[in-house]
């Protein structure tokens, strides 16, 4: 008695195996459309690179903007450094700035950010850092609470990865759309984005219910605060020595109402004090460095219309804070170091 299978079931695993194969090249097929397509324009294959910014959030944008080849200085953070003007900076110093902030994020992304920069810019002109309370967290990964594309600013494998998701489909449908347009509408090259309009249509600044809660207590005494060490430092330490010696690095700690300050001589003062020392510390093992520190007590943190929420300020504050920045990076780049 012959032990074949029964023609039934090689017709089943037949028709099983046509249907994984063609799954297979059906997916093959989409990862090589996508590759070419490059649908955030990462610049891997460049073939349909318009060399504009299609208009998207900064969390995908940042890819495009990155890789510029027209900035040499970059400005990495979240929205407590986003209203740092590209433009001004580049005006007071002679150094095309890209604002490379993205909303919602902390050091894990902006540390991918800033290798990003870098693997485009090998020598960049200058690099400005924000380290708000987010660098001073526990845990090393720097976990977030919102998603962000890492494996855009990734490698290979990782980028195919990425790109074998819904979304990235979406978007790859988008950009064929978009590249086709005789006149597309674009993104700001240099990734500059006034959130003021924003806070101003939502009340903020305005609603004297809203400008109340900036003098509310934080609140956050009854945490456990402790001195060290910050998985920070070390992080640091570790992203700046991909950084030329040569290339200035301004570390910009960033205004905060007065309100949002902790009480003198209580534990998250001494526990935020040691994670700024622990940063500047870190900071210091690159030769041409320098700190803008906007927590010492200035006028501006007490004034309840120069700032919308206790953490972000307004465009007068941004503007006396590019200036100083700037000032810094003039500093570094004549050879003045710390």
């Amino acid at each position: 008695m012959s032990g074949a299978a029964p023609p039934s079931d090689r017709a089943w695993r037949g028709f099983a195996r046509a249907l994984v194969l063609t799954a297979l090249g059906l997916l093959a097929g989409y990862l090589a459309l996508a590759v070419l397509v490059d649908p955030y324009d990462t610049g891997r294959v460049g073939l349909l690179s318009r060399g504009a910014v299609r208009p998207q959030g900064p969390r995908t944008a940042s890819a495009v903007r990155g890789r510029d080849p027209a900035y040499a200085g970059a400005v990495i953070g979240n929205s407590h450094i986003q209203l740092v003007e590209p433009a001004e900076l580049t005006r007071l110093t002679g150094v095309p700035f890209v604002q490379l902030s993205v909303p919602a994020t902390g050091p894990a992304e902006q540390f991918a950010l800033l290798g990003w920069f870098l693997r485009h810019h090998p020598r960049p002109d200058a690099i400005v850092l924000a380290a708000d309370a987010f660098w001073c967290a526990d845990d090393p990964a720097f976990p977030s609470e919102h998603p962000f594309p890492f494996w855009l600013v990734g490698d290979w494998p990782a980028y195919l990865r990425g790109l074998a998701r819904f979304s990235a489909a979406q978007e790859t449908v988008n950009r064929i759309g978009w590249l086709l347009r005789a006149k597309p509408k674009r993104a700001a090259a240099d990734g500059w984005w006034n959130y003021e309009p924003d806070y101003l249509r939502q009340g903020f600044g305005l609603d004297p219910a809203l400008k109340a809660r900036l003098d509310r207590p934080v609140g956050r005494e009854t945490e456990p605060h402790r001195a060290g060490p910050f998985p920070v430092a070390a992080r640091l330490r570790a992203e700046l020595a991909r950084v030329p010696a040569a290339t200035p690095v301004v570390l910009v700690f960033p205004p905060v109402y007065a309100a949002a300050e902790p009480p003198a001589g209580s534990p998250r003062a001494a526990a935020e004090t040691a994670c700024r020392a622990a940063i500047r510390g870190a900071l210091a093992a690159h030769p041409l460095s320098a700190v803008v520190d906007w927590r010492d007590g200035r006028p501006e943190a007490r004034d309840p219309d120069q700032f919308f929420d206790q953490s972000h300020y307004r465009f007068p504050v941004a503007r006396v804070l590019t200036a100083e920045i700037a000032a810094d990076v003039n500093r570094l780049r004549e050879g003045r170091g710390h």
